[in-house]
């Protein structure tokens, strides 16, 4: 995998500490690190500023590392000694005098730990750095989501090809990710959502033995990571028996949210007003409002930035992928959302996903 991608992340993250006034980083969340160096593995943790750039990890690694991130330095701690006693080895060797670290990721123990071990080390908490950068995904990234969209999509026809009234919810959850492994996924983004009539009134249901002949409907919720790490996101609702009245009511609400939602899509548009658009829809259709966001980053992680929600603060940007997923929930009865995965592009959107919605 060529190395210039992570570099040029790395170049953008230095001029990040930079401006937050520290001498350097101490990255320590797994998925940041594998964002900068191309590293898959864990517990691993990357040092980073103007004079330094090297991952502290262990002998289990040493040569996945090499061979992952070609170039990179590379400190490796003994069998048993704890991550920071090495973290404090290699500080105390460059003496950074401001060392920032990851505060959603660095737990009290750990700080403590550094604290006591480099007494005169400032350790200044983080958040945020590197999952701004991530928040807008480059070509390579924008492929690779390309290539999860398509391996989730080739498992839904497949598994769809297959479904069966005696069939339980666990059973076509499993051969859901079956079917998405089979088309070259390494597994599902998330265990996937398959409810059945009522239950698809829970957002996140999780699958049981309940059999798809017990209702006219089925609600799924899936993805699919590739190789390299990246997921996608998908629901649809698959109508297994007679589709009400009400169903085709619901159905036509939610798609019109949808619709609308992702015509607002575009480079400059808070985050907080495309979520609106969705919401007016279904409130005036007399719905109540959906408890989740409209929708949220997808990339390394399958929920990130930017955020779709009444209070999110994100303004869209070129090269942000995101989750467009209204949906009506009714309890006792059942629930309906449709998703789908939308690049913003420099003129407007582009709808990722192409799963049929009949």
């Amino acid at each position: 995998m060529p190395t210039d991608r992570f570099a040029a992340r790395r170049d953008r993250l230095i001029r990040k500490i930079k401006q937050a006034g520290v001498d350097a980083l101490l990255v320590t969340n797994f998925t940041n690190v594998r964002y900068l160096t191309g590293f898959s593995g864990d517990d691993s943790y990357l040092l980073i500023g103007r004079d330094a750039c090297l991952i502290i990890s262990d002998s289990r690694y040493a040569t996945q590392i090499r061979e992952e991130c070609p170039g990179l330095d590379l400190s490796i701690r003994r069998p048993g000694k704890p991550m920071t006693d090495a973290v404090a080895a290699v500080v105390r060797r460059l003496k950074p005098a401001k060392l920032g670290f990851e505060s959603t990721s660095t737990t009290v123990a750990q700080w403590q730990a550094l604290t006591e071990k480099v007494k005169l080390l400032e350790l200044v908490p983080l958040a945020g750095l590197v999952e701004d950068l991530r928040a807008v995904k480059d070509r390579h990234e924008i492929t690779a989501i390309r290539e999860a969209i398509r391996q989730a999509e080739q498992g839904f026809d497949e598994w769809l090809s297959a479904l069966a009234p005696q069939m339980t919810e666990r059973q076509a959850a499993f051969d859901l990710e079956h079917a998405m492994r089979r088309a070259g996924a390494n597994g599902a983004s998330f265990p996937p959502i398959v409810a059945v009539g009522s239950r698809a009134a829970l957002p996140h249901a999780r699958p049981t033995q309940t059999k798809l002949l017990t209702a006219d409907f089925v609600l799924v919720d899936w993805g699919a990571t590739n190789e390299q790490g990246y997921k996608s996101d998908l629901t649809r609702l698959v109508v297994t028996g007679k589709i009400s009245p009400k169903l085709a009511k619901v159905y036509r609400v939610v798609i019109e949210a949808q619709r609308r939602a992702v015509k607002a899509i575009r480079p400059g548009v808070r985050c907080c007003d495309v979520d609106a658009v969705a919401r007016r829809v279904i409130d005036g259709a007399g719905h109540g409002r959906f408890a989740h966001g409209l929708g949220h980053g997808i990339g390394l992680d399958i929920h990130e930035g930017p955020r779709l929600g009444p209070a999110s603060a994100d303004e869209l940007k070129p090269g942000m992928v995101v989750t467009v997923e209204p949906g009506i929930y009714l309890p006792g009865w059942g629930g309906f959302r449709i998703e789908d995965d939308v690049l913003v592009t420099s003129d407007g959107h582009e709808v990722l996903t192409s799963v049929p919605r009949e």
